[in-house]
């Protein structure tokens, strides 16, 4: 019975259904700590509704899409003109492809597996940016501008947080990323788990988007709501990109679990709210209890879900299928992930109760009876590999020039098209709470050091120096240190700078303080004279304290959204910058 459950392991780029490995295994599903969904959300009242309007929902059919998205629209107060929803953010996927993207898409990796096959399935040069694990798979905005400069890619990707790492980037970088490609077919800024970060007070892109005529930005529902099932997101962009998408989408896409969900949230919006900080917090406790075990490494994210290194000698195939067979635990090894390999997981946030089960079953797998002693890799073989070889074949059969062609990008001038914002100075998609503290995946000898950026000789033009043969084949500069070859344990991050910060969590605003809307809020006095002068208002450093929900927050119409239902006037301010 193990076999036949870990064999739905061996084929597909997605971990098998849960359905499947109940009737594969015959018993109800494992622990899951695989499928990255919100644990708190629907609550049980809401659960209990739909239970018993259930007869209803599965027998009629549900209204159409457009009636759907218009109240969806009415609670973000979003212009309908501006949104599409789909059948899940994965249906918007495939339409992005085949309308809007004609023949090549940038893209960094380790990254969410459809955005690199969709394309490739449809003939697409997909050229992908690998994220270096020695700075922690933190991206770089300018050096992704430059590798797309030298590709000539005309479409470019963010996942902002990224999926599998949580990495993220300030609204005021990406804005700046999009200013310097603003030449490219098109943008696209997938926002599927940002209802979970707390860097910034005003993290997305939304209100920024329908203001551009290249830049897509999209969400998810099922993520944020705990409702994979029930299959429903939606994208925002200018009304012309969003009708081109809207237009080939089937009249009824949407069943009506979701019409019945998105007519419900009007009523249980204080639930949410108190949902998402219930999940930041247990993220901050989930990450110190890993950080603990000798080995794992933990690395900082904004997600839903912490990505993780084990031990030296862990294989990931191995952990994950001990893990399900012995303890009843599901987890996402990334092994069949381009980028990653077989030594990383990522672990979806839980609740405390389930984390100690969790952080139990990995020491008895890992270090058994005897506390680091790491599992060996496995002798009987299967169809991941744990090192970076096969991460490069990967990456060189569908990146054209591959990895050889990084060479050439490290050696060429910075181009002329980089923000303004990001010349010369601290690259900003660092928390400012972990510069200069110990960065996460990076060797000791090089803890404490600036992550990369854009040095002074970058910002003026200068040429870098050339490349190490290793760097020029996609490796790792860095190899280990006197104090890892004598096999001392490699710390991971305090939960502190797994979070990006260094003080205790703000507790929430007192009841009665005006709520703000986690996808469009209103803009700042200060950011409205900055507007009004033609500059990009600045970031706010740090995680900021969500306000205390007491109905479905409702946000101020930004300028030029007038309550959701009048496209921006065409003398508005440009908000970008």
């Amino acid at each position: 019975m193990a076999d036949n459950v870990t064999s739905l392991f061996r084929s597909g780029a997605h971990s098998p259904s849960m359905a499947a490995l109940a009737r594969e295994s015959g018993e109800a599903g494992p622990l899951d700590f695989c499928i990255p969904c919100n644990p708190y959300f629907p609550t049980p009242a809401m659960f209990d509704e739909l239970s018993h309007r259930l007869r209803d929902i599965i027998t009629f059919y549900p209204s159409s899409a457009d009636t759907i998205t218009g109240e969806l629209c009415s609670l973000l107060q979003l212009p309908p003109q501006c949104v599409a929803m789909g059948n899940g953010s994965t249906e918007l996927i495939t339409w992005i492809d085949h309308l809007l993207v004609r023949e090549s898409l940038a893209i960094p990796v380790p990254t969410f597996g459809r955005w690199t096959d969709q394309p490739m399935e449809t003939g697409k040069r997909v050229d992908m940016f690998p994220l270096q694990e020695s700075n922690g798979f933190a991206l770089d905005p300018a050096q992704y501008i430059q590798f797309i400069r030298s590709r000539g890619s005309r479409v470019a990707v963010i996942c902002n947080p990224n999926n599998p790492d949580g990495g993220f980037l300030p609204r005021q970088t990406i804005n700046a990323f999009c200013d310097a490609l603003a030449d490219l077919d098109l943008i696209v800024i997938d926002e599927s788990f940002l209802e979970f970060a707390d860097a910034e007070a005003e993290p997305s892109v939304v209100e920024d988007a329908v203001m551009r005529p290249n830049v897509i930005v999209l969400r998810s529902l099922g993520k944020n709501f705990g409702l994979h099932g029930v299959r429903f997101g939606y994208l925002v962009a200018n009304p012309s990109l969003a009708g081109r998408i809207r237009s080939m989408l089937p009249k009824w896409n949407l069943n009506s679990f979701a019409e019945t969900v998105v007519f419900m949230l009007r009523d249980h919006g204080a639930e949410y709210m108190e949902s998402l900080h219930q999940v930041r917090r247990d993220r901050l406790d989930m990450a110190r209890q890993l950080s603990q075990l000798p080995g794992l490494t933990v690395y900082p994210s904004q997600g839903n879900f912490l990505f993780v290194r084990l031990p030296v000698g862990a294989e990931g195939t191995v952990v994950r299928d001990r893990l399900l067979t012995e303890h009843r635990i599901l987890v996402r090894e990334c092994g069949n992930k381009i980028g990653s390999s077989s030594r990383f997981l990522r672990l979806v946030v839980r609740p405390q109760v389930d984390v100690r089960r969790l952080v139990s079953g990995l020491e008895s797998v890992l270090y058994g009876s005897r506390r680091g002693a790491a599992v060996p890799e496995s002798a009987g073989g299967n169809t991941y590999s744990s090192g970076t070889a096969a991460v490069d074949r990967l990456v060189s059969s569908t990146n054209g020039q591959g990895t050889q062609g990084l060479a050439a990008v490290a050696q060429a001038p910075q181009h002329p098209g980089l923000p303004a914002a990001a010349q010369g100075q601290q690259q900003p998609e660092l928390y400012p709470a972990a510069q200069g503290q110990q960065q996460p995946g990076l060797y000791p000898a090089a803890q404490g050091q600036q992550q990369p950026g854009l040095t002074a000789a970058m910002a003026q033009g200068q040429q870098q120096p050339a490349p190490t043969a290793a760097m020029a084949q996609g490796r790792q500069q860095r190899g280990p240190t006197p104090a890892m070859a004598r096999g001392q344990q490699q710390r991971g991050l305090t939960a502190a700078m797994v979070r990006g910060r260094t003080e205790p969590e703000p507790s929430p605003v007192a009841q009665g303080q005006p709520e703000q809307q986690p996808w469009l809020t209103p803009m700042s006095a200060q950011a409205q004279q900055q507007q009004a002068a033609g500059l990009t208002p600045v970031a706010q450093p740090g995680p900021q304290p969500m306000p205390q929900a007491t109905g479905w927050p409702a946000a101020a119409a930004g300028p030029g959204l007038s309550q959701g239902t009048a496209w921006p006037d065409a003398a508005a301010g440009n908000r970008a910058g």
